[in-house]
């Protein structure tokens, strides 16, 4: 392999001929050989929308000359179309400043401009009237704010939607309800289904309602939140450019020093992140029991069958969707509890956990949207009722005797089950059986149709 000397505060190192990195770039990969977990490619794009507003806004303030500029935001456009991915290797534990991404990223920026004609000092120009500190908590912000309502929401809604297909198919299906994993009085199909679209819907209104802190960053605050080396309102053109790029309403955060030491705005975000992964496990766990079987289960929903489930058993499918969807719920519940914990540290000005926090924000929502598209494809899709055996255990459940309690009350009618149950009879028999009313008058009164 060729090679080039490339050099900064601490001295010459040697950098791989073909690579467009310099030399932090290159230490951090000496020097943190840990996980190989790579810093996120939303992270990536995320810096080059910050760049990019960055080189526009020092133009306005007449910091930077607007051929410079213009040869910043170019590279910037070409690393958000993806075309320099190979370039950002650096891994995820490095310093929880994430200082190293934020000079790899001005490294290749100043690299790929150089190679055209535009010398470029990735310090002096690439991060000027920026730092570290302010840089990566607002990237980490644009991350986060892109994959939530990019990714997650359109998933989310995807998803809702087919609920709510299947929901209008079957308006007038009935079934018995269960709860405590008992039989309970009747629902219909419809309202069950209804549940689940909620299940989705309502920790979509959750992840909305967070955006607006989100939305709130960092820039500007450079070192420790004085704006030291930054002009004034440089936050504000920063944003506005920022604006025009992505078409989301970025603002500065209106407290600097709360802004670089606090992520407060993640951890509120990712909770209604985990609240959707907690729905989502619940609504996997209810399609996968109540499909369980083929015979020996519930038996009352049939889904997709898409591959052989088992390597001894033949002709043995299982609810591999719904486990799919399961496994990621409970990563992403374990991702919010690391970011609830790195959120709560850092010293004094600035939070030094950040990449951990960026890495699993970001890994959450590509998670839930990937599993939520899956699932929707390849299970809920394709959910049909077993009416029959819906029908057949409406009929058989001993808690229709729920609607005889305002006719004969709670005592007799309890009397009614516990015999039917103790005698294998239906209720209507063990209800005769105690003389507590005729068959006319049980036929009147129990029919899962009015308790719906």
């Amino acid at each position: 392999m060729e090679y080039r000397m490339e050099h900064d505060t601490m001295g010459e190192i040697a950098v791989p001929a073909d690579c467009h990195w310099g030399a932090q770039t290159q230490r951090s990969l000496q020097n943190f050989r840990i996980g190989g977990q790579r810093q996120p490619e939303e992270i990536i794009r995320a810096f080059a929308f910050l760049k990019d507003a960055c080189a526009q806004a020092n133009a306005a303030f007449g910091k930077l000359d607007q051929g410079r500029a213009d040869a910043i935001s170019a590279v910037c456009r070409e690393i958000r179309e993806g075309k320099w991915a190979s370039q950002f290797p650096l891994v995820v534990w490095q310093t929880g400043s994430g200082t190293q991404t934020n000079m790899n990223v001005n490294e290749v920026i100043a690299h790929l401009a150089g190679e055209r004609g535009t010398a470029l000092h990735p310090n002096d120009q690439v991060n000027l009237s920026q730092s570290s500190n302010d840089t990566y908590p607002s990237a980490l912000h644009i991350a986060a704010v892109l994959a939530v309502t990019g990714q997650v929401l359109p998933a989310a809604r995807r998803l809702e939607e087919t609920f709510r297909s299947l929901e209008e198919r079957y308006p007038d299906l009935l079934r018995i309800g269960r709860t405590h994993l008992q039989d309970a009085t009747p629902l219909r199909f419809a309202q069950e289904v209804s549940g689940w679209r909620e299940l989705v819907a309502a920790p979509c209104r959750m992840l909305e309602a967070s955006l607006g802190e989100l939305q709130k960053l960092a820039i500007g605050g450079t070192a420790v939140g004085t704006g030291l080396n930054a002009p004034k309102d440089f936050d504000q053109a920063v944003c506005e450019r920022l604006r025009e790029l992505t078409s989301l309403p970025f603002q500065p955060d209106g407290n600097k020093f709360h802004a670089l030491t606090s992520k407060d705005a993640l951890v509120f975000t990712h909770g209604a992140l985990k609240a959707l992964a907690a729905n989502l496990m619940k609504i996997a766990n209810d399609i996968r029991w109540e499909a369980s079987g083929p015979r020996c289960g519930m038996g009352e929903l049939r889904i997709p069958e898409n591959e052989p489930g088992s390597s001894i058993m033949p002709g043995k499918v299982n609810p591999t969707q719904c486990e799919a969807v399961t496994m990621v719920a409970v990563q992403v519940m374990g991702n919010d509890a690391a970011i609830g914990f790195a959120a709560s540290q850092g010293n004094f000005q600035l939070n030094v956990f950040l990449p951990v926090c960026a890495y699993n924000f970001l890994t959450s929502a590509r998670l839930l949207a990937d599993a939520m598209d899956s699932f929707r494809e390849h299970c809920a899709g394709g959910i049909l009722p077993n009416e029959d055996q819906m029908a057949e255990n409406l009929q058989n459940s001993l808690m229709l005797v729920t609607c005889l309690t305002p006719r004969i009350g709670y005592e007799k009618a309890a009397a009614c089950a516990k015999k039917a149950l103790c005698d294998g009879t239906t209720l209507r028999e063990a209800t005769l059986a105690l003389g507590y009313l005729d068959g006319a008058a049980f036929d009147e009164i129990v029919r899962p149709e009015k308790m719906v």
